[in-house]
Parts: C-alpha cells; structure tokens; sequence
C-alpha cells in the first residue's frame, strides 16, 4: 500500500505530464518507466559496487568503467539542467537501454543484472517523448524521491501507475479491474511451484497481482508488518525455499505489442519477479510452434487469462492445432481453444469470455462448449454485470472455470449482479449490504469445492446447491448437453416470481379525485391570504 504523499506525488506528476502535452496513458507510464529503470540500473549497479568493495571481488559492471560510461549513470545526470538533460537522456541514455537488450548476459539467472536485461530487449526502440523541460525535470526530481529500495512498495508504486490507465480514457482491453482479477486468482488458487501463464498478458496485471498473492498467503508473522499509515506489508518470507522457481520458470506473459511487453516487464521486476518470462509472441499465431513449441502444448498448470474479445483473424497464419479443436476466425472462441491445448493435464484456468461464447449458435460455438463439457472438466461459471468493464465496453462477459482433460459432471455457476463499483460509466465504490457479491462468490466457490474434493455425494450437494433460484446453483451436464451445449445462466437460473395485488381502478380514481379536492382547497385558501 502507498502512503498519501507518494499517491499525491504521483497524481501532480500525472497534472504536469497532462499539461505538457503528453495526454495518452500509456506514454505517461511508459515514459516513468524509463526512467525508474535508469534509476534502478545504478541502484544495481551501486549494490554491486559496495560488495565488490566488501568482498574484493570484481563484478561485472552494467555501464562500462569509463567517463562517457559513467555519465550514463542515473547518479551522475539527475542534476542536469532541462535542456542539457533532455539531450543526454534521448542521445546517449535511451540508446544504452537498447545496447543492453542486445548483450550476452553475464548475470546469474533469476538475478537483478539478468532481468534488467530481459526489460533491455524491449527497450530497443525506446525514446523520450517529454518535449516541455520543466517537466521531464519534475519527472526525474519525483523518480529520486520513489522509495525503489522497498520491494514491497515498488509494485505498489506501479500498480497505482497502472490503475491510471481506467481513470484516463485509455482502450480498455489494456488492464482487468483489479478486484476482478484477484477474485479470479483466489478462485484458483495458485501454489509456489506452480507454472502461470497470461497468453495475452498486456501489463501482466494477473501475474504481478498472482505475486501479491502468493506474498500474502506465505508470510510469516514476522514476514508481516504495517508501515505508519496502518496498510499491511507481506514479504513472502516463506516462499524462500521456492526463490529460484519463482524468478526463473514461474511466470509466462506473451503479447506482441512492445509497449506492453515493457510495461509489463517492469510491472513484473517491480513486483520482486527478476526473470519473468515476458515474450514477444502472438499467441494464436502459428508461429508460436516455432518460437515456443515447448510452452504451446501441455506445459502450464495455471493461466489466467482476458484475451481480446475483438474482431477476427487471419485463418492462414493461425496454429493449425488451434483450428483443430474450434475452426473458426473469432478470437475469443481460438484463446480457449489455445488455453486447453497449453494446459497439462489437470492444469487449471479462469477465463474472461464475452457472453456471446456462453450461448452462440454456430457450429464453432457448439462445438468449443462441447469440447470443454465432454473433454475436460468445466468447473463453474461466475456471470458479471454488463457494466464491470464500463467506460470502456458495456458487453456482458463471464469468467469460465476449467480444468484441462476428465469429462464434466456438473457446473457450478454464480450469478454476481455486483461488484463493488457503480455499474454506470462512472464506476464509483459502492457500501452497504448488497453492494460486492464477489467475496459471497469466492466464499461458495471455496464451499463447493471443498464438497467436490471431499467426493461428497450427489445428495450431499444438491442439498447445498440444487436450489437454482440461489445466486450459487450446480447444474448436471447432461442438462446442459440436451441444450446444445448452451451455457448461459439465465438458461437453468429459476426466478420466483410473487403476486402482486391492486386495488380496483375504480377506487384508485376515487383517491385520486379526493387528493386532487385537497389540493384545490389549499390552493383556494392561499389566495385568500393575498
């Protein structure tokens, strides 16, 4: 959690940058992205320095050991004046970042010199798009002042960063409200040795907040504390025995816009991840056999997804085993398809699909239900309110829960009608009773669940769930089969419907004759008093 002052920090730079002519979003956190990494280059480079000096050994240095080399240094160019400042960034500094993405890399993997590094690689075509001086220096003077030495603070800082992105009018398709995507990653509930991946992973906000998660369910007492705000910190000190894992093979986020790739790199280094597998790759492509043949088939045990719900896409450059399961150009059906095939066996997903995969009727629709009711296992499905993703899109989208390979018995679905936030283009938070579903909805998840892996009886749970006037309700999958598949909740949801009584017309207009002589005795004796 961040104090005020740094949120208040950060809101004034975000006026300046406005008022300066950069007004897109996504340049903004683009360009302080930058710039934490040059500070956090010579941070490194500093604590490398001073164990050099402890220990007497030599290291292998980020900026080369010479005056030119040494002036590319966050340390020695922060002072610079604005004009002298802005010449050294975009012709010297911005160029290394691109170097450094080129250079075999000399660090320990999973190491700090190693992910800076990995964030080199999408750095190549890095520029400064800060034209007014003055606030590429208030820009610098605010990056100096960012408390980067608490690992804890540093994701907070950029996930603030990131939540800017929906107050500012920026396409929606870049970030998953928060609330949605950690509801998502408790329903699973993924483990430290675990293998996530996010094939549309934008600015890797389901893998930076699954890293959150994992700090906060492994901390020990000692490994929690609260700063003097109140807000709580988790170190994940117990996830230790799990480090290397963590750095190096945990996380997957492939994407192919560059801007994304580097966000998201960040995103990820800052959440304390410093090998995290953030690649330039359409994941639909064929081209993904090539590249990652390893990664496109049977590797992951978790992925947390939103691809893109949008358009269609060329059939010739598609993988072919994609088509295979679901021959069709939308993109929201073939990530599905994608999803399946990257999982192994009894791995897991959450999904975000529009509603329209829940209940279309063409015969690729048909047949990915199909597939995912008689092939693997569709656990359950959470329907959202159409406005959960309002400025931005108005469409009435569910998340899919499902487990690669088995055959489906029953579908627990939830019928969440709030999420906290006001359903209108504002969003704003919303208190009191009936406001948030979500906590009631990951509360019944866990319920069901732990009924399911307990191999509790049918009776059992029809008794907990068979009641489909209920927000939560299983329905069998022969059910669903015999509705060609449909999946829709309002398909099996029951709704009660109670009798409402009125009085005769004729006495509803007698009062409202004797409502209407009241008010024209009143009105005559307030003309008697002018």
């Amino acid at each position: 959690m961040l104090t005020g002052q740094i949120r208040n920090d950060i809101d004034k730079l975000w006026e300046k940058f406005w008022t300066g002519g950069v007004t897109n979003p996504l340049t903004v956190i683009e360009q302080i992205s930058y710039l934490i990494f040059a500070r956090m280059l010579d941070m490194q480079e500093e604590v490398a320095e001073r164990k050099s000096a402890r220990t007497g050994k030599s290291f292998v240095r980020v900026f080369p050991d010479t005056p030119e080399g040494q002036l590319l240094r966050w340390k020695n160019f922060k002072n610079k004046s604005g004009k002298e400042l802005h010449g050294h960034l975009k012709n010297k500094v911005y160029p290394f970042f691109a170097e450094l993405g080129q250079q075999k890399e000399d660090g320990e993997e999973g190491s700090a010199v190693t992910a800076f590094k990995h964030i080199g690689e999408y750095m190549q075509d890095a520029d400064l798009e800060i034209k007014n001086e003055s606030v590429l220096t208030s820009a610098v003077e605010m990056v100096e002042q960012l408390p980067l030495t608490q690992s804890d603070v540093k994701g907070d800082i950029y996930e603030y960063l990131l939540s800017k992105l929906t107050t500012a009018g920026i396409n929606g398709q870049f970030r998953t409200p928060r609330h949605i995507i950690d509801a998502m990653i408790e329903i699973l509930d993924p483990q430290p040795d675990a293998i996530i991946c996010d094939p549309a992973c934008g600015t890797a906000g389901f893998l930076a907040r699954t890293m959150e998660y994992l700090n906060r369910k492994h901390s020990s007492e000692a490994g929690t504390f609260s700063d003097e705000d109140g807000n709580k910190h988790y170190t994940g000190d117990l996830l230790e025995p799990y480090r290397q894992h963590i750095n190096t093979q945990m996380f997957w986020g492939f994407d192919f816009d560059t801007t994304m790739l580097r966000v998201s790199s960040m995103n990820m280094m800052l959440h304390g991840v410093n090998g995290a597998n953030i690649h330039y790759q359409d994941s639909l492509s064929k081209s993904i056999k090539e590249n990652y043949p390893q990664q496109e088939q049977d590797f992951f045990d978790v992925i947390l997804a939103n691809p893109p719900f949008k358009g269609a896409i060329d059939e010739s450059n598609t993988n072919p085993d994609v088509l295979g399961i679901v021959k069709t150009k939308k993109t929201e059906l073939l990530f599905v398809a994608h999803i399946l095939r990257a999982l192994k066996l009894g791995g897991k997903a959450a999904v975000i699909v529009p509603d329209g995969v829940l209940f279309g009727s063409s015969k690729a629709h048909q047949q990915l239900r199909k597939t995912l009711i008689e092939d693997n296992q569709l656990e359950g499905i959470v329907s959202l309110p159409s406005g959960v993703f309002k400025p931005y899109a108005g469409v009435s989208t569910a998340i899919l829960i499902f487990t690669k390979g088995g055959e489906t018995e029953r579908v627990w679905f939830y019928d969440l009608q709030a999420d906290g936030y006001s359903l209108d283009d504002k969003r704003t938070p919303l208190k009191g009773e009936n406001s948030n579903d979500l906590p009631d909805a990951i509360n019944q998840w866990q319920e069901y669940r732990q009924l399911v892996e307990a191999n509790a009886g049918v009776e059992e749970i029809e008794s907990a769930f068979g009641n489909k006037t209920q927000k939560a309700f299983i329905v069998d999958a022969k059910d669903i089969a015999a509705n060609k598949y449909d999946l829709s909740i309002n398909r099996y949801k029951e709704v009660i419907y109670e009798e409402e009584e009125y009085e005769e017309p004729k006495v509803i207009l007698g009062e409202l004759k004797a409502l209407e002589q009241e008010i024209m005795a009143d009105l005559d004796e307030l003309e008697g008093m002018l």
